[in-house]
């Protein structure tokens, strides 16, 4: 007979949205994404918060949710990748990204565009040092760098243009 998990109740803002659901106290929040809402885009790429595949931010924060409890967001502001797009248009680092072919496999994009994300929200004219330094907890076996941080750039121009 199975070992009984403990359920914990979440009331939280996912993309804006209120959102509850019911989790496992051990259960990682990337799981709850995925597993319990739907939410796909975050993805697991290594488990030890090493790679940032499955990067989120949590109150402004970037982190990795396959460190994160699906606990700990209660009363929390969780987006994701999927919070980026407003409808059928996408963001404008969606967009770069696709121009720029700074994606190949995909499993790495999400955690790219939400770190970029959250890096433009700080500083809306990065120089590709502070680009480089702020997707640095992220890695991408496929593509390199450079077409991710030029794609960063030209979006960081566009959104400055309004």
């Amino acid at each position: 007979m199975g070992e009984m998990m403990s359920k914990v109740k979440v009331s939280t803002t996912i993309n804006g949205d209120p959102v509850e659901y019911l989790c496992d106290a051990e259960e990682t929040l990337l799981d709850v994404l995925r597993d319990h809402l739907g939410l796909t885009g975050a993805k697991e790429g290594c488990g030890t918060g090493d790679c940032g595949a499955c990067s989120v931010v949590v109150d402004g924060r970037v982190v990795c949710s396959c460190l994160v409890l699906g606990a700990e967001a209660e009363g929390r502001k969780v987006t994701t990748v999927e919070g980026l797009a407003t409808g059928d248009r996408l963001h404008p680092l969606q967009q770069k990204f696709l121009e720029f072919a700074a994606l190949q496999c995909g499993v790495c994009t999400p955690g790219f565009l939400v770190a970029a994300k959250a890096l433009l929200d700080r500083n809306p004219d990065p120089t590709e040092t502070e680009i480089r330094f702020g997707l640095a907890g992220n890695l991408c076996r496929c593509t390199g760098y450079d077409k991710i941080v030029r794609a960063v750039q030209a979006a960081a121009a566009e959104m400055r243009k309004g």
